[in-house]
């Protein structure tokens, strides 16, 4: 291995006992259905290789970054009538969150970074809370936000759509199914304009908004749209894992 420590659950100790990293990025993904074509662990299998290249990458460039296991539930209170679907509510997620940075203050790793797959998922004020018990810099980012997605899909949406399908096309093609199986992703809007506009917010009763499960039509979806997208994304977020690892976590401000 080039840059062994990288994946650090395919690291040995020998590899791993006299290194220092500066970054550790703490993957968090979902399980919940995506529309009928898309496998149940799609957000896990998105984060996963996203953070995987995109620390290759980093430490390529010279960044002291390691990626930890990825934490596989997330918030899916609005989806429990949906089979199968995994909640972790938020209280779960701040404990876990706050175990994590425990142990990687205890390790000496000055930087923790969550990466999020999941739109349920919000780690900011989490951080807000435990910031000042723990010695770390921590901070958060959603890959799906970070690359515009109108430079590379048609169709909008924000679950199991033309992007995700796209995605998993490139990196996960067996578990695709055709898109001739899949929903059209339709979702009702809220009668409230408020709601309809973005200013005023709640959480969507998911099977009272999508008869799919998607929010997003998936048929323009190919596999050479996934793989572009997926090389602006990992590109982007190595380039902010090398800054971040070479940067004083104690003088960030000009």
């Amino acid at each position: 291995m080039a840059n062994p420590g990288v994946i650090l659950a395919e690291a040995a100790y020998r590899d791993i006992r006299g290194a220092h990293f500066e970054v550790a990025v703490l993957p968090w993904g979902a399980t919940e259905p995506h529309n009928l074509h898309l496998p149940y662990g799609t957000d896990i299998l998105e984060t996963s290789q996203i953070a995987a290249a995109s620390a290759a990458m980093a430490a390529e460039g010279g960044a002291r970054v390691t990626v930890l296991p990825i934490i596989p539930f997330g918030v899916n209170t609005g989806q429990m009538d949906l089979p199968l679907t995994i909640n972790m509510n938020p209280s779960t997620q701040l404990a876990i969150l706050g175990d994590v940075a425990s142990s990687i203050d205890a390790h000496g790793v000055p930087k923790l970074v969550i990466l999020n797959g999941h739109g349920g998922n919000d780690f900011k004020q989490m951080i807000r809370e435990i910031q000042g018990k723990h010695r770390a810099y921590l901070c958060t980012l959603d890959w799906f936000r970070s690359v515009s997605r109108s430079r590379f899909f048609e169709e909008p949406g924000d679950h199991a759509d033309e992007m995700e399908t796209s995605l998993m096309m490139h990196l996960a093609p067996r578990l695709v199914l055709p898109l001739e199986e899949s929903g059209h992703g339709s979702v009702k809007v809220h009668r409230i304009r408020a709601f309809r506009e973005g200013w005023a917010w709640a959480p969507r009763p998911w099977t009272k908004v999508s008869a799919d499960t998607g929010a997003g039509d998936p048929r323009k979806a190919t596999a050479e749209k996934g793989s572009a997208y997926f090389a602006a994304v990992t590109r982007l977020i190595a380039d902010f894992l090398i800054e971040l690892s070479a940067a004083d976590a104690n003088d960030l401000y000009v």
